[in-house]
């Protein structure tokens, strides 16, 4: 697969089939993923991978303010993963200022976040796995329900799976729409 291809053909996946994916192939999805560039090279990505119905169910409960499409997707994956981020370190310059933080160094944090979720589900996309990013999530009940470390902090809930569904490609605004040239 090209990547124009991957570029254009990856959609969000919300229908899966009754097949887990096994751990191998998510530990390769990862292995692509770690490569996602952040602030000086940080790596502050981190995933957490659920297989456990149980805990997918926990976090189906409590996990995503009850919000009826994504409790529906969850009871319906066999997969979810948490990205989560180490705190304190995308954005902060050291020595260069004083050991000062840039004061949009929070969204660094979520900016390095971003790139990993994406290039996990294009990586997820190239060997043939659906993904779905949520967005209405309870970040503080997910990282209970993980023991996610302190110095961490959930930036996305993922769920994968076979796909189950085809999705068309929605409308996209046009270049001329979303690009300026000065």
């Amino acid at each position: 697969m090209t990547a124009s291809e991957l570029l254009t053909t990856r959609r969000s996946v919300r229908k899966f089939k009754d097949t887990p994916v096994d751990r191998e192939t998510m530990v390769e999805i990862i292995e692509m993923a770690r490569f996602s560039p952040s602030w000086a090279n940080t790596q502050v990505a981190r995933y957490t991978l659920i297989d456990n119905k149980d805990v997918i169910n926990e976090i189906a409960e409590k996990g995503v303010s009850g919000f009826v499409y994504n409790v529906k997707s969850l009871k319906d994956t066999h997969g979810v993963a948490v990205l989560s981020f180490v705190k304190g370190k995308s954005g902060n310059i050291g020595d260069k200022l004083g050991d000062k933080k840039l004061e949009n160094s929070v969204i660094w944090e979520v900016f390095d976040a971003g790139i990993a979720c994406q290039t996990f589900c294009l990586a997820a996309h190239e060997k043939g796995i659906g993904t779905c990013i949520f967005g209405i999530i309870n970040d503080k009940e997910i990282a209970k329900i993980i023991n996610l470390p302190d110095d961490e902090t959930v930036g996305a809930l993922i769920i994968y799976g076979y796909p189950d569904q085809d999705p068309k490609i929605p409308p996209r605004l046009s270049v001329e729409e979303i690009a300026r040239f000065i």
